[in-house]
């Protein structure tokens, strides 16, 4: 059952309790192996932040491009959920792997302990599975392999959204503006390519409603034009209330890259935001999944209605 199926209700979703200083965060490798040292760089980044670390042996394996096999992978996941010591879960990376998971992951355990999961790229299908599937609001942010070379900018981000309890308001001054207009509806999305890669599984979000967000690292504009169009013959942007564009990292022009997402957005009349630091480089800001905000065009920005975390 995916979201089209039960028609997941937003105000409904479960918003795991916020981070303090001193938890415990648990490291979950769902996709490929990482490097070493950017890995020990980004863990010795969380515990100057004031949090605990736990990093299971089990991240450290190797399967070819995969971090272990599909089940164990799956298990790193689930027992961090079960863990009554871990608040918290962030990704060591991700790559490539993470789809192969979702089979194994235990929704019910999920359902019953909601925690703050982060990470990005590959990991976007985590995060709309745990929309989906558990009604859990996750954090697209910063990964522990990506935390070495994060910004301040991005870190202070990161900590904030996970320890302050108040609503996020992102205002980059960089931002463009590609269609005028406001919009309000809940946050979702990710990287373009997994977003595609989910159409006809029982994992596919629905979007009617959603400030969807995309960014993706190394895919040519072309590439990128044939993964709108096959989400559009699929129905996928029917009743999308806004859309705002992160990063696209050495996928070619900028603008080239924003004409061809207007090819397919402007037609439908809503909001488009475009360079928001978000996804792959060093400045990548922290945003809650399912939560509802506003995006605005004069000036542009992106404004949580709520806290994505509770007491």
């Amino acid at each position: 059952m995916g979201f089209k199926d039960q028609q997941v209700r937003f105000d409904h979703v479960t918003r795991p309790p916020r981070l303090k200083l001193g938890d415990t965060i648990g490291i979950a490798a769902p996709s490929g192996p990482f490097k070493t040292q950017l890995f020990e760089q980004g863990m010795h980044v969380l515990r100057n932040m004031g949090f605990n670390v736990h990093v299971p042996e089990a991240i450290f394996q190797r399967n070819g491009f995969l971090a272990g096999s599909d089940e164990m992978r799956a298990e790193v996941v689930n027992a961090l959920f079960r863990d009554p010591a871990i608040t918290a879960i962030v990704c060591a990376r991700g790559g490539y792997g993470a789809t192969r998971v979702l089979p194994y992951l235990d929704w019910d355990t999920i359902r019953r302990r909601p925690k703050i999961f982060v990470g990005f790229s590959d990991i976007t299908v985590l995060h709309l599975a745990l929309l989906g599937m558990a009604g859990l609001t996750t954090f697209h942010g910063p990964m522990g392999t990506t935390l070495a070379t994060a910004t301040e900018e991005s870190l202070d981000c990161l900590k904030k959204v996970l320890l302050s309890g108040k609503p996020l308001r992102l205002d980059p001054s960089d931002a463009l503006v590609l269609n005028h207009g406001e919009a309000q509806g809940w946050v979702v999305g990710g990287n373009l390519t997994m977003l595609c890669h989910l159409v006809g599984t029982p994992y596919q979000p629905s979007l009617a409603g959603c400030l969807l967000f995309i960014e993706d690292i190394t895919e040519a504009p072309y590439r990128i034009d044939r993964m709108l169009v096959q989400m559009t013959l699929a129905g996928c942007f029917e009743g999308v209330a806004g859309l705002v564009l992160g990063r696209f990292t050495d996928c070619g022009a900028t603008e080239e890259i924003h004409q061809v997402f207007m090819q397919t957005f402007k037609p439908l009349g809503i909001p488009v935001l475009a360079n928001f630091p978000i996804g792959h480089g060093d400045r990548n800001m922290t945003l809650p999944m399912g939560i509802e905000a506003r995006i605005s065009t004069h000036p542009p920005r992106l404004t949580y209605l709520a806290a994505a975390t509770t007491e």
